[in-house]
């Protein structure tokens, strides 16, 4: 007789590992975080604009991580006499070029790494300032929330774009300058996002029952309180992104984010508006890889949102 083919497929690796995954009853804590992410992975997975997102994402990380082999032509040195505002097509330059004779291609490929430098250090600086905040005002409570929360009203009080603008012309331009502001001004949503979710189980039985322990407010914050803000912070931050390209751009544009000659976005836009009625390749390049970029993070953010949702999970 035959073997059954079900018993075998039940019996093949791939079904036991996702019986393993899916276990109710983990036996390490390893098996409940792999199988918390799989599950995490399945619902990500469903959506189909996030794996678009998220292939943008993963597309603009490799052309930022090989943009010296990618870049047909020098980002920073041009031909002026002989290659000066060339239509997309011509002469080997697959998007024109610009005022300087510059490669629009070339300077887009390395302008991605700007643009991630830019994400990534905010990120780096904005989420953990609103996570400290916003967990030890919601978990404290008292003078302590009170005056962390007034502080953060004060931020949350001017726009972003306005803020950031003054803390630039105060500090000087160029992108260091011009991170630092944009972080400045972005850890104030975290904060409240990481202070409400803090309330929610500050007074749970499992937050009670460490505290039997003898565990101190700082172990507490640290240990449990903060890894449960995560999931909730990592989605605002990814959301967030498009936004702090838009507000890099936008600061580049006015000449006090990156300085020539580096290929920032925002700054070849600048540069490109003198020309944007005839010559509209030189602005509109440009705008539309910060529009591509953007719709990326968002779409990704949109997939994390829906497969982090505790109602979802719940389901």
């Amino acid at each position: 007789m035959s073997p059954n083919p079900t018993s075998a497929a039940e019996t093949s690796p791939k079904a036991y590992s996702r019986e393993w995954l899916l276990s109710d009853r983990p036996a390490s804590r390893r098996q409940a975080r792999l199988g918390r992410a799989y599950i995490v992975w399945r619902r990500f997975a469903e959506n189909r604009l996030a794996l678009v997102g998220l292939a943008i994402i993963i597309l603009l990380l490799l052309v930022a991580a090989f943009a010296d082999v990618l870049a047909p032509h020098d980002p920073v040195v041009g031909d002026l006499r002989n290659a000066r505002l060339l239509p997309p097509g011509s002469e080997g330059y697959l998007l024109g070029t610009d005022d300087q004779g510059r490669d629009i291609l070339s300077r887009l490929i390395h302008g991605s790494r700007l643009t991630l430098l830019v994400v990534v250090l905010v990120a780096i600086i904005a989420a953990p300032i609103g996570l400290i905040v916003g967990t030890v005002s919601g978990y404290v409570g008292g003078w302590a929330d009170a005056v962390l929360m007034r502080i953060t009203d004060i931020f949350l009080a001017f726009p972003k774009l306005v803020l950031a603008l003054a803390l630039v012309a105060a500090l000087g331009p160029g992108i260091e300058n011009a991170i630092l502001a944009i972080a400045v001004t972005s850890w104030p949503p975290y904060a409240r996002i990481a202070r409400a979710e803090t309330m929610t189980f500050r007074n749970s039985e499992f937050i009670a029952a460490v505290k039997l322990m003898g565990a101190s407010p700082l172990r507490i914050i640290l240990r449990h309180v903060m890894p449960l803000c995560v999931s909730s912070l990592i989605v605002r931050v990814t959301l967030d992104m498009a936004g702090i390209i838009l507000t890099a751009a936008g600061l580049g544009f006015l000449g006090l984010g990156a300085q020539p000659p580096l290929p920032e976005w925002g700054a070849m836009i600048a540069s490109g508006r003198r020309f944007i009625l005839d010559q509209w390749w030189v602005a509109a390049m440009p705008g539309f890889a910060i529009l591509v970029v953007s719709l990326g993070f968002n779409l990704l953010g949109d997939g994390l949102r829906d497969a982090l949702d505790p109602k979802e999970a719940g389901q």
